[in-house]
């Protein structure tokens, strides 16, 4: 959905649509959409810059990566952006902490729908997990840990230690 600069009203515009996204439009490409992405977007316009505050909300699915178990995350997330004319990009190495907010954009147009996905996509976690303390699967029986099933206590050294522990031994 373009949005057309020139034609931004004073006070501004306010939008609440729905967008479609598919699997391949996220970074993770394993993050099922189970339903539209809704978006609340407030955009004004001010000089030259472009106010754009919303919100996001939708729930996704994702395999945990610890216990490959499909589960529901549900996203609720705000934002703040302010975008300047193209023009006026420095060309500098480094962004200051005012520049890291602003975004800029070319022509005389903003796209929204790319707003919306960018802003969907910075809230998927980097690895995805049904829970903060989930145990994943046993590594000796391939059972999940939280059912009960594995009663396996079998806990191997990790052998990156293997090397340190021979020369402590070899010193004593």
């Amino acid at each position: 959905m373009l949005i057309d600069i020139d034609r931004l009203p004073k006070e501004g515009l306010r939008l609440s649509r729905d967008f479609e996204f598919a699997s391949l439009d996220m970074v993770d490409e394993n993050a099922v959409v189970l339903e539209p992405v809704h978006a609340e977007v407030f955009i004004r316009l001010v000089g030259e810059e472009i106010f754009v505050d919303g919100q996001v909300s939708v729930r996704l699915s994702f395999v945990c990566a610890r216990c490959l178990t499909p589960f529901e995350f549900p996203v609720a997330s705000r934002f703040d952006l302010v975008y300047l004319p193209e023009e006026l990009d420095p060309l500098s190495d480094s962004l200051s902490d005012e520049e890291i907010d602003k975004m800029y954009y070319s022509g005389r147009q903003l796209d929204l729908r790319a707003v919306v996905l960018e802003q969907l996509n910075l809230t998927l976690p980097g690895k995805p997990l049904c829970a903060n303390d989930c145990e994943g699967i046993c590594t000796v029986c391939g059972e999940l840990v939280r059912t009960g099933k594995c009663s396996c206590l079998v806990k191997e050294p990790d052998p990156r230690w293997s090397k340190l522990k021979f020369t402590v031994r070899d010193k004593r």
